[in-house]
């Protein structure tokens, strides 16, 4: 037993040492390696070649040394609150509008390491994670986010197309200048942004004004409404009325044809009796005109006085029959007691 365990013992001290030199890189990190040997030899310490992610990895010790970096989204945040930001201190940007206003800016930036480029980071640029984020990220981005977003006048602040717009022109902007470094701006984000004191009131005045002006346009557009939806009916009462009246000229110039047609055809018929009446007096008067026709009118005399007492008057040179009392003479002659019929 002695014996085993003097083994082990000798198996731990000998692997220990190995296990001591090794690291795991995790998904979204990848190492770099140097040759602490190599500049004795005017060699170029850092390996091209990239340690790669989720792999173990192992050195020798006091000869070789591997740095990790992390080629995931990182990101910076600049905030107002110290208890938001990478910093717990105010650490938002602070800048002017081009009409003279202060203003400052929350602003979150996210980066990442071109994988390609890690070699060249450690050896020009940054050790490790953090150096590289306070030594280059962190200083081109509190400085050139306040030139371009300091372009914009107070106004246009207010409208997020416009900040949107600002922030896209800061990502190419800083692109330009940390690509060389091997670093990828993915995205500015600009989030919540205050003026000063006192110009901060007026915006707050100017809201609550605009609140009570809306509010009045609001009512007005209520009353519009209402009286369009009155006017609405006043014309639907009307229209009615109009199509009431309608109603009523049609049916009654229904009424009104239908008696003129009645009396038109009245008329008519009429016309053609009376005209039929003339044709048949005409004829009449055609046939007495004719040489029987005296005859015919003598025959109708004759029957118009049959059984009628007729009596001969003498003639007197003088007598004017139109003034004559035809009583007072018949009495002179004697006549009235003959043509009185006996009782």
């Amino acid at each position: 037993m002695e014996k085993i365990l003097k083994i082990a013992l000798i198996i731990m001290l000998v692997v220990n040492p190995l296990w001591s030199f090794m690291y795991k890189t995790s998904s979204t990190e990848i190492g770099v390696k140097i040759n602490k040997l190599a500049s004795f030899w005017g060699k170029n310490a850092v390996s091209n070649k990239i340690a790669q992610s989720s792999r173990v990895h192992f050195w020798v010790p006091f000869i070789q040394d591997i740095y990790v970096f992390d080629v995931g989204i990182q990101s910076i945040e600049m905030t107002f609150d110290p208890n938001t930001g990478d910093l717990k201190r105010r650490d938002d940007l602070l800048f002017k509008t081009t009409d003279g206003n202060d203003i400052s800016l929350d602003v979150v930036i996210q980066y990442r390491i071109i994988a390609s480029n890690a070699p060249y980071i450690l050896q020009y640029v940054a050790a490790n994670d953090e150096e590289l984020k306070h030594k280059i990220v962190r200083s081109f981005t509190r400085s050139i986010p306040r030139d371009i977003f300091g372009e914009l006048k107070t106004e246009e602040f207010y409208e997020q197309v416009n900040r949107q717009e600002k922030a896209i022109n800061v990502k190419k902007f800083l692109n330009d200048i940390v690509e060389p470094y091997g670093i990828i701006i993915e995205n500015v984000l600009p989030k919540d942004y205050r003026f000063n004191p006192a110009y901060q009131q007026a915006i707050e005045d100017k809201k609550v004004a605009d609140q009570l002006v809306e509010k009045n346009r609001s009512a007005a557009k209520a009353a519009r409404e209402e009286y369009r939806k009155k006017l609405e009916e006043v014309k639907g009462e009307v229209n009615k009325l109009v199509a009431n009246v309608d109603g009523e000229f049609e049916k009654t110039k229904i009424e009104a044809d239908a008696y003129y047609d009645k009396q038109k055809a009245i008329a008519k018929a009429i016309k053609f009796e009376g005209e039929a009446e003339a044709k048949a007096i005409t004829a009449k008067n055609n046939a007495l005109a004719s040489s029987g026709g005296s005859v015919q009118v003598q025959l109708e005399i004759a029957k118009a006085l049959q059984n009628k007492k007729i009596m001969i008057l003498p003639s007197t040179e003088g007598l004017n029959l139109k003034t004559m009392d035809m009583n007072d003479l018949l009495k002179v002659y004697g006549v009235k007691s003959v043509v009185e019929p006996k009782k």
